[in-house]
């Protein structure tokens, strides 16, 4: 077991690795950007998490902004990298999928995938929400930096989220021709191809696009039928065109296609069932021996529009209008093995139009948002749960549509050159209309998935409802600057999301399911500091939390009888409490140190469940834990540089991250479980002296360290006591080469 005295051990080392040790207490990052994204010379950081540009030292929030030439230049591959740099924070490729995410961020989140669930942490790209986890793995391609904001969000943006935002925000085109194009070669046949251009077209008015292909063998194999597993097949672009008509108006029209083509990922069994062979664990962690088959899709794309007008020098109006739509196929053998002992064949869609519209407002001393969003969404979606071992399949199918209308505003008042206070409320109406429909069907298969003649015998849900939550939601805080560059502040925020209807819910096991679930609200309390010293080169961010959180939805799945049934509870109350610390010194140009810890104390006091042996509810708070959620997250990189007359820039950079043990779900189980682990990354750059061209190579866990990102719960000997996991990427070593034009 990883210590907290280890960790800070291992955080002093990984520090020293860039030849100089920092004091244990200065353990902690204002954000990753790199020396270039932040003005080299000042250090300053410049963020837009309050909807306008200005220093991340002003604003009263807790904030981690990562460009994306740093994650670029680390080697990061999508944005789950941000897991290593932002502290107190999992982001996770969800478990039997590659590109559903999973996100939490200090003990609030949503791990279970889907259709009609809501995520508790909100996702963002250019401003545009998107409502569904699938296809949400975003990958690190024509990205200008990404923004993480900690604690309940609504005031600011189109959405409310209970537990935090990501913004994702593509590079803006610019009126200069600029082209690039970078190809990378890596373990397990990896070969990465991206490219972008940005076109001039008259004064004013630009088009480009990016597009990137990614293709890779897989970490391990299927020994049944041969296929590669954890492997990568996906292709993605953006086109965009940005026109600024006058000093006072520009437009934006942006698209985006994503289709992964990648295999299914199956688990690995982590307990035998008996003597029986294909009930063994074997093989490496990233083999299986699933037989539901290797077929999967997913394609995600979208489009949006966005318009500025500059009404006069203090307002600006904005508009931001998007469509989005979302197809997934896959597959998912719960049991890993050859026979049918528990699997799920699947498909999921959804679609969403979002409309928003603001007034920011700025003068000396009073800045602010006022803005209306809509949203129109539709998830819906099917799969069969076969259960071999009885010869029978339960389909679950169904649709669930949520019709969304907010009002906020937030404004930050300088009342005294040192002293402001910023406040903030949203208002929300959520409409959701649930469509569940739940059959037993004796054999294997139902009528959606390849038996066309097969016929219910017992229906077990069959239902349409609807339901409609209101909530007003206020924000404070104060912000105090006793001296420059150095600002002090407080806040209170009430965060919300709305309840629902549990697309899985049985009612013959839970009657009750029919009427939804209800919303869940957290009270979140901040106190911070943010400031910078030693001559603007070193910078600290400080926070410490605490939230109650009431209501909140979790989903239980067990086995009843012969088949698997499925309760989304509102739970009762909990409580978290937390601090984090954040570090970022750029002593001078050739040298860099970024690190941050964070520390998440999370306990349930009320936890109402049905006790699936009892049938009756009881109070299971003791019992249960906070899923995805490590007492400790910790990160330390070095970034040494040197410039060779005639030759160019080389830079080196280690980097070590750590998370304490943590659990996969609510009820403890030590198989499943993960221990702490620490992961160790180094990159090298070599760029050009007229910056054209440059070479970089990558290590990624290079101790190689197996470790869950995911895992199922069935045991038992009807499915087969399966219990498997999921992994994260074992150690890998990419070489990437660049050339700009």
């Amino acid at each position: 077991m990883i210590t907290r005295t280890r960790m800070l051990a291992l955080l002093s080392a990984a520090t020293m690795l860039g030849g100089i040790a920092l004091p244990s207490a200065a353990l902690a990052q204002a954000d990753a950007a790199p020396a270039e994204a932040a003005n080299e010379g000042s250090g300053e950081i410049v963020v837009t998490a309050r909807r306008r540009e200005e220093s991340l030292i002003d604003v009263p929030i807790s904030v981690t902004a990562i460009s994306g030439d740093a994650l670029t230049r680390t080697g990061a591959v999508d944005i789950t990298a941000l897991q290593d740099k932002a502290p107190n924070m999992t982001l996770q490729v969800a478990r039997g999928s590659n590109s559903t995410l999973i996100a939490f961020i200090r003990g609030i989140g949503q791990q279970d995938p889907v259709w009609g669930f809501e995520p508790g942490v909100g996702l963002y790209v250019d401003d545009v929400y998107v409502a569904r986890p699938q296809g949400a793995v975003l990958d690190i391609f024509d990205i200008d930096r990404v923004e993480v904001l900690r604690g309940p969000q609504g005031t600011l943006y189109g959405r409310n989220t209970i537990g935090g935002a990501i913004k994702y925000v593509t590079r803006r085109l610019g009126d200069q021709f600029e082209a690039k194009i970078r190809g990378s070669y890596g373990s397990y046949n990896q070969r990465d191809i991206v490219a972008s251009v940005t076109l001039p077209i008259t004064e004013g008015f630009s088009v480009g696009g990016a597009f990137a292909y990614y293709k890779r063998d897989g970490f391990g194999k299927n020994l049944f039928t041969g296929a590669d597993q954890y492997n990568k097949d996906v292709i993605a672009g953006r086109v965009s065109a940005e026109w600024t008509g006058t000093d006072r108006l520009s437009i934006r029209v942006a698209a985006d296609y994503t289709r992964d083509d990648s295999n299914p990922r199956h688990g690995y069994r982590l307990l035998p069932n008996g003597t029986l062979p294909d009930f063994q664990p074997i093989g490496d962690v990233y083999d299986t021996r699933a037989g539901v088959g290797d077929d999967n899709r997913v394609v995600t794309k979208g489009i949006s529009g966005t318009i500025e007008y500059e009404l006069s020098d203090a307002i600006t109006l904005k508009s931001i209008s998007a469509y989005r739509k979302g197809h997934t196929d896959t597959v998912i053998d719960f049991d890993g093995t050859p026979g049918p002992v528990l699997d799920i064949p699947s498909f999921y869609k959804d679609n969403q139009f979002t409309q928003e519209v603001q007034a920011l407002i700025q003068t000396d001393r009073i800045q602010g948002v006022v803005g209306l969003f809509y949203l129109d969404n539709s998830a819906s979606g099917a799969f069969d749960t076969v259960i071999g071992n009885a010869n029978l399949t339960t389909l679950t199918s169904g649709k669930v549509t949520t019709k969304s209308y907010a009002a906020f505003a937030d404004f930050s008042v300088d009342l005294t050159d040192r002293f402001s206070v910023s406040v903030g409320g949203r208002y929300t109406s959520d409409k959701r209309e649930g469509t569940v429909f739940r059959a037993d069907y004796l054999g294997i298969r139902s009528p959606l998935f390849g038996r066309p003649t097969a016929v219910p015998f017992r229906i077990r849900t069959d239902y349409t409802n609807d339901r409609t939550d209101k909530k007003f939601t206020p924000r404070l805080s104060l912000s105090y600057k006793p001296v420059e560059d150095v600002n002090l502040y407080a806040s209170w925020s009430r965060g919300y999301k709305s309840g629902g209807f549990d697309p899985r819910g049985d009612a013959i096991f839970t009657p009750g399911t029919v009427n939804g679930y209800k919303p869940e609200t957290v009270t979140a309390y901040e106190a911070g500091m943010k400031g910078a010293f030693l001559d603007r080169t070193l910078f600290v961010n400080a926070a410490g939390f605490y939230s109650r959180y009431r209501d909140q939805q979790v989903t239980t799945q067990f086995l009843s009888g012969t088949t698997v049934v499925s309760s989304v509870d509102n739970v009762g109350k909990s409580r978290i409490y937390g601090w984090e610390l954040e570090l970022r010194a750029v002593p001078d140009r050739d040298f860099q140190v970024n690190a941050s810890i964070g520390y998440t104390n999370a306990k349930f006091q009320q936890f109402l469940t049905l006790d699936p042996v009892t049938l009756t509810v009881k109070d299971f708070a003791d019992q249960r834990v906070f899923q995805n959620t490590p007492k400790y997250t910790a990160n330390v990189s070095a970034t040494l540089g040197k410039d060779v007359d005639g030759v160019g820039r080389f830079t080196i950079t280690p980097a070590l991250s750590f998370r304490s043990a943590y659990s996969l779900f609510e009820v403890p189980n030590p198989v499943l479980d993960q221990k702490a682990y620490e992961l160790v990354d180094v990159s090298i750059v070599w760029t050009s002296p007229d910056k054209q061209f440059s070479i970089s190579g990558h290590g990624r866990n290079l101790f190689d360290r197996k470790y869950r990102i995911g895992g199922y719960n069935f045991p038992g000997a009807l499915l087969g006591n399966s219990v498997i996991g999921f992994y994260g990427p074992p150690r890998t070593f990419t070489i990437t080469g660049e050339v700009r034009f």
